[in-house]
């Protein structure tokens, strides 16, 4: 199983390990060492503390230079949204991680193999097994690709207020107004949708659609701000 797992992550994310020992062990729950006394096998928690640390450090990093505007407490809570076992475990899924995890007969009964906290632990314990073999930047490779595009993709919009992270962006140098305007409702009275336009000092800067004027609006001002990221990078 391991063999496949060097074989998929050298496929798909062109990652190579040097020490497949630190892979099998990440990807080893302590039943599986349990029923294999004989092989003198690790698990993985140790590698998970490490990898749990790692993750928090690279990802305040990021968000700390992507978003200038927010304060401390939008940060931890964007941080905190991001850094979480249900992320960690649709992370898991998402890179098919599950199918590589070595379990115990009871464990894989169990179905602990779809189990969110084991895949969130696998995940953790694979960053931190990528850290120790092939250090930093290969972490920030992977990551930049698993992780942050899911913010442009709006997983997180929930933990940050977005149309005060746009005001607080725009209005930096000082005040700007800001004003959303209702383009157009359509769809039936039990699915409206709602186009919405935010503009600051009479200039467009993007549209937003929604279930709701509260959720277009939400989504136009995160329309904007990523255009205006884009721009300061």
């Amino acid at each position: 199983m391991i063999t496949e797992l060097q074989q998929y992550l050298a496929d798909e994310f062109d990652i190579h390990f040097q020490n497949p020992d630190l892979l099998a062990e990440a990807f080893t729950q302590a039943s599986y060492v349990n029923e294999h006394p004989e092989q003198h096998l690790k698990y993985y928690e140790r590698i998970e503390f490490l990898g749990d640390a790692v993750l928090q450090l690279f990802v305040s990093e990021y968000i700390y230079r992507r978003y200038p505007e927010l304060l401390q407490g939008k940060l931890t809570r964007l941080r905190a949204a991001m850094v979480c076992e249900d992320s960690f475990s649709k992370f898991a899924k998402e890179c098919h991680f599950d199918q590589y995890i070595r379990l115990g007969k009871g464990e894989e009964m169990a179905g602990a193999r779809n189990r969110p906290g084991l895949l969130c632990d696998i995940f953790e314990s694979f960053i931190g097994a990528l850290y120790l073999d092939q250090g930093r930047d290969a972490v920030e490779r992977f990551i930049h690709r698993v992780i942050f595009p899911k913010l442009d993709m709006g997983w997180f919009d929930h933990a940050v207020d977005t149309k005060t992270s746009l005001q607080e962006f725009l209005q930096r140098d000082g005040d700007v107004d800001i004003e959303y305007h209702l383009l157009d409702e359509t769809g039936s009275e039990n699915a409206p949708e709602f186009k919405v336009n935010v503009s600051a000092d009479g200039q467009v800067l993007a549209q937003g659609t929604g279930s709701s004027k509260k959720h277009a609006e939400m989504d136009a001002a995160a329309q904007a701000l990523k255009k205006l990221r884009a721009t300061t990078k």
